[in-house]
């Protein structure tokens, strides 16, 4: 059964029936974490890269923001179970969107962000599917931790 995690969420779950899915990935970021051994995984839909944009709105929602909202995912995830030395990382987004001059840069911005934070907490990328101008539709499946990305032109596992 599809879970779908909007824009500016995160999800977790032990559940293997469960398939997480956020859809329209543009400048956004879409991360997936699934610890093999449990079977937890989680996915996060964040927007902007740094919370220190909007306070107020982190402290509401936390994962809008990869500073904020990637610990949170990690940190739900570590409540089922999951084990970080475990977990397999998986990134997709990021894209160039309504930005064609690359004025405001906000995909790019947002995967350094994530790289930045991903390299002080020694997190390993597994796999990912970054940059472009494309929109993109993830999928984690919890029970094999299989992750897919759909656009209009292909689909692929990551």
């Amino acid at each position: 059964m599809d879970d779908v995690v909007d824009i500016a969420a995160m999800q977790v779950s032990a559940d293997q029936r469960v398939v997480l899915v956020t859809y329209s990935l543009g400048s956004c970021i879409g991360v997936t974490i699934w610890d093999p051994v449990v079977h937890v995984g989680g996915m996060l839909h964040y927007m902007l890269p740094e919370s220190a944009l909007a306070p107020e709105k982190a402290r509401s929602n936390p994962a809008m923001f990869a500073d904020t909202g990637i610990p949170a995912l990690f940190r739900a995830a570590y409540a089922l179970g999951a084990d970080k030395k475990r977990l397999v990382v998986k990134v997709a987004g990021g894209s160039q969107l309504l930005d064609d001059n690359g004025t405001f840069n906000i995909g790019k911005r947002n995967y350094v962000a994530l790289r930045k934070i991903f390299w002080k907490n020694g997190v390993l990328i597994g796999a990912e599917d970054v940059g472009g101008s494309i929109s993109r539709t993830v999928r984690l499946r919890i029970h094999d931790g299989r992750v897919t990305i759909t656009n209009r032109a292909r689909e692929v596992e990551l």
